[in-house]
């Protein structure tokens, strides 16, 4: 495909200053730069979209052409969220300066370790590198290095950290999102679909280059180093407990019976979607587990009755559904999951205080210290510091209470070094009851 974006669009990448962004929060919680043209839309690949790699000899030309590339790695993936079970990737996209840009289809290369070995201690370029990591690493890609465009804007103070408002702000190009949100396990894959994904790489570089410029401006690049390192070696969560619990809505039921009902709806719905390879979502929505737990219908015919079970697939199953109601109805009282979990942690906020009013006032003093420190450098009060981590710290502080104290606390809570420079002080101040 021929180079459509004018022959002017790379000195205007470098060229052009950021601009501003419009604020929700207070005034001084976003960087104000100087306005700027309209952007210039980026319509296309500056090198025409590749084709998918789908074999392994393809693979190995796009992995040796990686390893002779230079500088970093800009990287992302394309998910089927909503569409397909599971959050594995169906494109993975790559661009290095000599290389070009590779489309990968993970479906058809379920192993693409080949391309990590490829880039070797080379830094990743990522937007949003938690939403894609996890997925990578299902195929066998793991950075040793990354540099998330997404996270550096948040610690640069910008109001929108949105691919394509950043890229719009650094570089004063128009990025089209349309299509963020399609099926990406559809094959073959519609070029229009295929130019956007190829798109979502093309300037992640220059991007970062120009994010770096600003963090060091501003005197936080050592900041983001620690949080793209912190990201970097971050261990995979382990299994959630009772994962069923974050069914939508689940706050209205009101006892251990209905709970059983989502609970052994969930289960149902989940094994068939795994084995369908579709979002549970499409099969039943949460809101109609919440719905049947509350209505407990006695059977197929009263659950066709609810008003949430008119969708194709929660008609098609609805022996399978109402099986799993009546599971729960029959199951004895010592089998019935608990109202609650086990609290790991302080309790919620809001009833601190009725627990320990001392506690609820030292939470006060630590909040509005905090939200007076990412005021004053710009950044948002949850990257500044973890607010469970400070919760957990208020509730129970510890003795002494001075700052080496406080930042052992918060170090055991994930905290990291120059967060605590900002912080400990004032969060040693706030746990001390004012005399007088």
């Amino acid at each position: 495909m021929s180079e459509i974006v004018p022959d002017d669009t790379a000195t205007l990448r470098s060229a052009r200053p950021a601009r501003p962004e419009e604020s929700t929060g207070p005034a001084d919680a976003a960087v104000s730069l100087p306005d700027t043209p309209p952007a210039t839309r980026l319509d296309a690949p500056r090198d025409g979209v590749p084709p998918v790699v789908a074999d392994p000899e393809q693979l190995a030309r796009v992995c040796a052409a990686l390893a002779a590339g230079t500088g970093p790695v800009a990287v992302d993936a394309e998910r089927a969220s909503g569409h397909r079970y599971g959050q594995r990737a169906f494109l993975v996209q790559l661009r290095r300066e000599g290389a070009g840009t590779m489309l990968v289809d993970p479906a058809a290369l379920p192993d693409l370790s080949c391309i990590g070995e490829a880039i070797g201690d080379a830094e990743w370029v990522l937007h949003a590198a938690g939403q894609d990591l996890p997925c990578l690493a299902e195929v066998g890609m793991r950075p040793g290095r990354l540099f998330d465009t997404e996270l550096g804007s948040r610690l640069a103070g910008l109001a929108r950290v949105g691919l394509a408002a950043v890229v719009e702000h650094f570089l004063g190009l128009s990025l089209a999102k349309e299509h963020s949100a399609v099926d990406w396990s559809t094959r073959p894959l519609p070029e229009p679909w295929l130019r956007y994904a190829a798109l979502d790489v093309e300037v992640l570089v220059e991007l970062r280059d120009a994010l770096e410029a600003e963090l060091d401006r501003q005197g936080k690049l050592a900041w983001a180093h620690e949080e793209f390192a912190a990201l970097a070696t971050a261990t995979p969560p382990g299994p959630r407990v009772d994962p069923w619990r974050r069914t939508s809505g689940l706050h209205r039921l009101r006892t251990r019976r209905q709970l059983a009902a989502v609970r052994e709806l969930w289960t149902a719905r989940e094994q068939l979607a795994r084995g369908q390879d579709i979002s549970p979502g499409r099969l039943l929505p949460d809101s109609s587990l919440v719905e049947a737990a509350l209505a407990r219908p006695a059977g197929p015919r009263e659950l066709a009755a609810l008003t949430t079970f008119t969708g194709r697939a929660a008609r098609r199953h609805l022996t399978l559904w109402a099986d799993a109601l009546a599971r729960a109805a029959v199951l004895p009282d010592d089998a019935l999951p608990p109202q609650h979990l086990p609290a790991d942690g302080p309790p919620p906020a809001r009833v601190w205080n009725d627990k320990d009013p001392v506690a609820a006032r030292r939470l006060s003093r630590a909040r509005t210290a905090i939200t007076a420190i990412a005021a004053e450098h710009s950044l948002p009060v949850e990257n500044l510091i973890s607010p469970d981590a400070v919760r957990r710290l208020c509730w129970t502080p510890p003795a002494p209470v001075d700052a080496e104290s406080v930042a052992d606390v918060l170090r055991g809570h994930g905290v990291r070094d120059w967060q605590l420079a900002l912080t400990r002080d004032a969060l040693a101040g706030a746990l001390a009851e004012p005399t007088g």
